[in-house]
């Protein structure tokens, strides 16, 4: 039986080292103030919006340089943490009360306690966080896919607007939704950012990053954003990619920040 997702979190996962800089960055962008510090090394902060519900959260990690994950709130952690290691996730770390899980292709993802969450943050200054990029080699890909679906049934999965990409929507009034992209070779990384891929000998673990739905005020919150800090990395078409001043890539795409649709030139 489904145990059905009630609330999503975004999580901003950085180099501990940077840890205070991405929540500073993060709370201008998303106009929101941040909790106090949780975890055994204060390593965990909830960004939380004034008259909503919080959905993105930041993390400083050890090792590597970061990237970003989902949280997955349900009423029944263990029977969701079942239900995912049925369909071939494994298990990372069982805390008390939520657990961190890896997908088949290796991308952590967590089951957490529903604490009645319900209302969506608006849109800030023309964007909103409402989707993370899992990255995919293609010999991961259709299963990674087959995996998503199963595991989330009652999420409308289908092809995205590019042969590369699949979408697992969230029912309506969740805040975060997934894209998961095939990469163009075995190397495991970020394929937004234009770069070649590497050679398929990089080992590197599986990245992923947040996407912000701008509309067509891409080119006005590209601007914010460098005013807060962030670099210009890569523009493309339908979305451009950016650098947090912790050094994660993200990217602003041309979806409505409202109702996360396709501009109607496509995307």
């Amino acid at each position: 039986m489904s145990r059905p997702v009630r609330w999503t979190y975004a999580f901003v996962d950085r180099p501990a080292a940077l840890f205070k800089r991405a929540c500073a960055f993060w709370t201008a962008v998303t106009d929101t103030r941040p909790s106090g510090l949780r975890g055994e090394r204060q390593e965990f902060v909830t960004l939380l919006p004034e008259g909503a519900d919080a959905c993105v959260k930041v993390q400083g990690v050890s090792g590597g340089d970061g990237g970003a994950h989902l949280d997955f709130a349900v009423e029944d952690v263990p029977g969701f943490v079942e239900e995912a290691r049925g369909l071939g996730a494994e298990p990372a770390a069982v805390h008390d009360g939520w657990a961190v899980l890896r997908s088949p292709a290796g991308h952590a993802f967590c089951a957490v306690p529903w604490q009645g969450e319900a209302v969506r943050p608006p849109v800030v200054a023309g964007s909103r966080v409402d989707q993370v990029c899992l990255d995919l080699p293609p010999s991961v890909f259709d299963a990674e896919v087959a995996f998503w679906t199963a595991l989330l049934p009652d999420w409308p999965a289908r092809p995205g607007s590019r042969p590369e990409f699949h979408v697992v929507e969230p029912p309506a009034g969740l805040p975060v939704r997934i894209l998961l992209q095939r990469l163009d070779d075995e190397h495991t990384g970020d394929g937004r950012d234009g770069g070649s891929g590497g050679d398929g000998a990089d080992t590197a673990p599986p990245s992923a990053h947040l996407d912000l739905a701008c509309g067509a005020d891409v080119d006005a919150v590209r601007a914010r954003h460098e005013r807060l800090g962030a670099e210009f990395v890569a523009r493309h078409p339908h979305w451009t990619v950016l650098r947090d001043p912790a050094g994660g890539l993200y990217c602003l795409t041309g979806r409505d920040a409202e109702t996360g649709g396709l501009p109607r030139a496509g995307s």
